[in-house]
């Protein structure tokens, strides 16, 4: 998955995130720590971090299949970049 588009997602739906699972992907993918580095930081095992990541990264994923703020968000960017304030109410609408 790309990290841009999850840093992204993770700025609309950390709230939604466990304060662990929010400290989980600041180290993964802020920090740039190693699965070795945080489950050491953590004291659990590599593998749980591992799959604390893969859970964020669902979870994340699936925020914003269902709710699309993201995406919403992407739209009223470009919309903005065009000049488009029409469609720009249809989509806030």
């Amino acid at each position: 998955m790309d990290r841009i588009y999850l840093n992204n997602l993770f700025d609309v739906y950390q709230n939604m995130l466990t304060d662990h699972e929010q400290e989980v992907f600041i180290n993964y993918f802020h920090d740039d720590l190693s699965l070795s580095e945080i489950s050491t930081n953590k004291a659990v095992t590599r593998s749980a971090i591992s799959k604390t990541i893969n859970n964020i990264t669902a979870k994340l994923i699936d925020y914003e299949n269902k709710l699309h703020v993201y995406h919403k968000y992407q739209e009223i960017l470009n919309c903005l970049e065009k000049q488009n304030y029409d469609k720009i109410k249809m989509i806030i609408e």
